[in-house]
Formats: structure tokens, sequence, C-alpha cells
């Protein structure tokens, strides 16, 4: 898939000036994309739908809210200042109808802080993500945890354990990742979904795990709010799910076919880039993706082999940058082969376990 053609990087614009979009449903409701800098070098999309007449709009909803970084809070508040004075759209805090967090990660959820200081519309979240949004830092204690038996699974722990020649510390950096806030306060939610309502009468919520254990996706008529879970020009970071619940290789191949299942549905806009009219096209692609990544793993399993030497094995000119994202990756597509019965898995006495092709 291309981005579409008005779209251009966000880190290429002032942080005064975010990206704003506009798409019309087959209903006549009108979604507005602000592409906001959630951190430097990454954007993402917040996206702010209204409906009924523009000079008094009936109902208007705001779905995630960027990082806490300050260039996203800015952007996110100039970006929608902007939908009301380029199209006049008389939307407002004070009568905004609705937030929903599409899944807890920072860059969609950690604004929410700062928008609920704006307004005090209802917000909804995945059951699954409450407990994290009302209370970071238990959430914070968990993943810690959670991270040490993963690192011990997959033969990752221990001082020094560099697995690319460049003197880092690996399990450090998962270590450090994992006391990273999801957002840096409390926030509230007052209703938690669980995929198959209609919420507030206009959006259907699709559950859809794999990314995230609580990911949600909207849909509205003809359109398909996907959030991470769908995008034009990467696959979705995925982990094994013993190390994060609802994550995984399995739990994303479930939910791909939950959307595909959708009829009617034209277009859909996910939570980086540009809107996918190709949809179903760009998902028989991460079909093909994964299976192409499933061989190789299972090629390069030929003899017991650990998570952190089979990542050594896929990738030898592993990049400090793309580290840790491939280790998640290796480690869910080890265990979902593992489950998948392609895979023997066997724990050692290090509690490390080592995966050989059956």
């Amino acid at each position: 898939m291309t981005a579409a053609p008005s779209e251009s990087p966000l880190s290429q614009l002032p942080s005064s000036q975010p990206q704003l979009t506009r798409h019309v449903t087959s209903g006549g409701t009108r979604i507005y994309t602000v592409s906001v800098n959630a951190f430097p070098h990454l954007s993402a999309n917040v996206f702010l739908i209204v409906m009924g007449d523009p000079a008094a709009p009936s109902y208007t909803a705001l779905l995630d809210t960027g990082s806490h970084d300050p260039g996203s809070t800015q952007g996110l508040a100039r970006g929608l200042e902007a939908v009301r004075e380029q199209y006049a759209e008389a939307w407002s805090w004070d009568t905004l109808s609705l937030v929903v967090i599409s899944h807890v990660h920072p860059d969609h959820l950690a604004g929410l802080p700062f928008v609920q200081t704006l307004t005090d519309a209802p917000t909804a979240a995945h059951a699954l993500d409450v407990a994290t949004i009302q209370n970071p830092e238990a959430a914070r204690d968990a993943a810690m945890l959670r991270t040490e038996a993963l690192l011990a699974w997959a033969g990752i722990g221990g001082a020094g354990a560099d697995i690319s020649g460049i003197g880092e510390d690996y399990a450090t950096r998962f270590r450090n990742r994992a006391r990273n806030l999801m957002l840096p306060r409390a926030a509230r939610i007052d209703t938690a979904l669980h995929g198959g309502e209609l919420l507030d009468g206009q959006f259907e919520v699709i559950h859809t795990p794999g990314h995230a254990g609580g990911q949600v996706c909207l849909r509205l008529h003809d359109t398909l709010l996907c959030a991470d879970h769908l995008l034009p020009h990467n696959s979705p970071p995925l982990m094994p799910e013993r190390a994060h619940v609802g994550g995984g290789l399995a739990n994303y191949l479930v939910s791909l076919s939950r959307i595909e299942a959708l009829e009617g549905v034209t277009l859909a806009m996910g939570g980086h880039g540009g809107p996918m009219p190709d949809w179903r096209g760009r998902i028989r692609q991460l079909r093909e993706r994964y299976q192409d990544k499933l061989q190789a793993v299972l090629d390069a399993a030929d003899q017991p082999v650990t998570v952190h030497d089979l990542t050594l094995r896929l990738y030898p000119d592993i990049s400090r940058v793309q580290a840790l994202l491939l280790l998640d990756q290796t480690g869910a597509l080890a265990e979902y082969l593992a489950a998948t019965g392609q895979l023997r898995e066997q724990e050692t006495d290090r509690q490390a376990s080592l995966f050989q092709r059956v």
C-alpha cells in the first residue's frame, strides 16, 4: 500500500502544524485525522468523529489521545482547533460526547490525562486495559515480573547479555522498557468494553488482540478505525503471549480473520500512516509475510536453539535500534510454532527453552 497523496512524514512538519485530513463515511459522519508527534520520529493518528450539523454537532467522539510528550499534546490541541477553523465544525471540549482508547500503548494512550483536564466526557477502553489506565504503577510492576520470566525463557537474561557484539546489555534494555509507565498518571475509565457491543449506539466494537491484548477496532458505517491492528506499511510489533496477556501471533491471526469477515467496509484507517482503501489486500500481504517469517524460523531451528540465538541466526547484522523488537518477534514466532506442533520446545535447567524443528 502507498500512503494517501496528501500524507507526508510528520517529522517534516513544524510541531505547530500537525497534519489534518478529513474523511466522510457513507452515513455522512466526518472523521478528522490529526497526526501528532507522539515521540521523536514517530507520528500517531488521533481521530475526531463528528455527526450532525457542523454548526451544532449532535455527537462528537475522540479516538486515542497521542502521547504525553509536550509536542504531542500541543499538536493535538492545535490540530483539533484547526478542525473548527478550517472546516467550521462547532465541536468543543465542553460538549465532547466520548473518548475511546484503542489500546494501552503510550503513543495512543498517554495523552489521556491531558485530555481529561479539558473535558468531562466519559472515557471507554477494553476491560483488559482498565487496570493499566487506572493504576499504571501496578501495571508496571506486573510487567517487570513478566519481563524477568521472559528473559529467562528466551535465554537473554544475565549481566552483559550482548547479542550483537556492540557492547550492549539487552537484558538491561528489556528491564528498562518494562519500567516505563504506559501513561504518566492514573486516568478515569467510565466504560469497560468487551467487543461485540454497539458503543453509544454508533460504533461497532471489535476486540482485536495480538499487538495488544485489549486492542479494539471501531466500525462506523463503511469505515473501520483499526488502531495498530492493521497498518499500511508495517507489521504491528508482536510480543510472545507469555510476556503480554492477549499478545502473540495466534491471537493476531485470529483477530485478522475477525475483521476480514466484516462486510460493507470500504476503507480502513490505522493508528499510524494513511488510509487503506485496499485493506483486504493489506491483510493478504500480512498473512504472506508471516508465512515467510515462520518458514525462516523453521529453517533456522535445525538444531536446539534459544530465542536469543535464533534471533542471531535470523538477523546476523542486527542493530541496536532493531534488537528488542526483533527479539520480541522471534519469541512470538517460536511460541506460535511450538503451540502448533511445528517446533519442539524443551526447557533447560536454566529455565531457557530450546526450540528445534520437528
